[in-house]
């Protein structure tokens, strides 16, 4: 008897130790058997039952009727081929539409950068082609039959403000691109400055810089880099804050926040970007004369095609080849100022004497025409016909805002002043 109750219990728990297992999760693969004898078991009938379920008709898709979408951006030396490569379309007619036809040549002319839509159906059939051309306009090719048909929207202009703030570690250039600054709100931001900071010389690593700049998109799309309207720059511990004020329809200028002109009469530097590689200086060891004598004007070192602008508005006094300075431009200022750009490769187009000029204006290229042993630009900055030094001279301001506009810039620019306010105290980032 005692056999048989152990029996009887070992076989219950066999029992339960299945059911337990059998009840777990299913994590992973779990496996369990109990395997007990067939007298434990009543064995239950068993009836098959076959039931028909309808199912829905499948509606067959034709093998062509999908269409597919993609983006690519043009590159430097894209061809129209090749730009259809990326884009998948492999599609002749098209090929030879968007190469030919005088309806597409907004596409031909695509700048570097610039974004393609293009819809194609499955066999690699062009349907239809979107971008927007140089002007910022929204150009549609679409096929119609067994043709293609061009057509033009004008942009969806739109204003956008963007802040940056940057910190100088190697050159101005670095800390600007580092930034997310584009190039033509950099070039602003050396011109605004241009005549308080010699970023040739006064730059220093730890010089910190914040912007707030506008950009014009159409229809979604980066088209112009705009205007600066507020801007700070901490060189060497001190501080340069501007703002922007549109004075009239059709003027306006950069002032510090209590509304003095920040604008000079005269840039410090005629090029943006470069490195002075002789000094204003009584004697020089002139590396062709070999003999020391003054140099009276400032050497930049850049590569020949540099643009080169005029510091200040004026008349084009000489511009053609003189002596040792080569291809030289000297521009009349005022009647007491005048300034002197030698060594050019060449000047701007259709540049010509009696010609008035404003500043920033491009008026040549650095070149090594005329006594020069490499690429420079000689600049000289006279006063009633002496030279003097460009770098430390003196140069007056622009008029200040006018009692009768000080309550409107005022409004108009504390918005802007306290943009700057906050991104002064943003240590290095990069803000939308």
């Amino acid at each position: 008897m005692l056999t048989q109750k152990s029996l009887l219990q070992e076989r219950k728990l066999k029992l339960r130790w299945f059911v337990a297992m059998s009840s777990l999760p299913l994590l992973g693969v779990i496996t369990a058997f109990g395997v007990m004898p067939q007298t434990e078991f009543i064995s239950a009938p068993v009836k098959t039952v076959t039931e028909a379920i309808s199912l829905p008709q499948a509606t067959p898709v034709a093998a062509n009727s999908a269409t597919f979408w993609r983006n690519e951006r043009v590159q430097r030396g894209d061809t129209a081929a090749e730009l259809l490569r990326r884009l998948n379309v492999e599609d002749v007619s098209a090929n030879n539409y968007l190469r030919n036809d005088r309806a597409a040549e907004s596409f031909r002319q695509l700048a570097t950068g610039k974004t393609v839509q293009a819809e194609t159906g499955a066999d690699g059939g062009l349907l239809a082609l979107r971008y927007l051309n140089n002007n910022g306009d929204q150009v549609i090719i679409e096929k119609n039959g067994g043709n293609f048909k061009t057509s033009t929207l004008p942009p969806q202009l739109e204003q956008r403000l963007f802040l940056r703030t940057g910190e100088i570690k190697t050159t101005l250039f670095d800390a600007t691109d580092e930034a997310g600054l584009p190039e033509a709100a950099a070039s602003q931001l050396a011109e605004v400055f241009g005549g308080d900071i010699d970023f040739h010389r006064d730059l220093r690593k730890g010089d910190k810089f914040s912007v707030t700049y506008e950009m014009t998109y159409s229809n979604g799309e980066p088209v112009r880099v705009g205007r600066i309207q507020a801007a700070e720059f901490v060189n060497q511990g001190k501080a340069y804050r501007v703002v922007f004020f549109q004075s009239d329809s059709n003027h306006g200028d950069y002032y510090t926040p209590d509304g003095k002109s920040v604008r000079k009469t005269f840039l410090r530097s005629p090029m943006e970007f470069s490195r002075v590689t002789s000094g204003f200086t009584s004697a020089r060891f002139h590396p062709i004369l070999q003999k020391w004598r003054a140099h009276k004007g400032v050497d930049y070192g850049a590569p020949i095609g540099t643009k080169v602008k005029v510091t200040g508005d004026g008349t084009v006094a000489f511009v053609g080849k003189q002596g040792g300075y080569g291809n030289v431009i000297m521009v009349e200022h005022q009647g007491r100022y005048t300034t002197v750009y030698g060594h050019l490769s060449r000047f701007a187009k259709g540049l010509h004497k009696g010609q008035h000029v404003a500043q920033g204006d491009i008026i040549g290229y650095v070149g090594m025409t005329g006594w020069a042993t490499g690429p420079h630009l000689h600049y000289e900055f006279k006063i009633d016909g002496q030279q003097r030094d460009p770098l430390r001279v003196a140069l007056p301001n622009a008029l200040p805002i006018s009692a009768a506009q000080r309550a409107a810039f005022e409004e108009t620019t504390r918005s802007l002043t306290e943009r700057l306010g906050l991104l002064s105290n943003v240590s290095v980032a990069k803000l939308d």
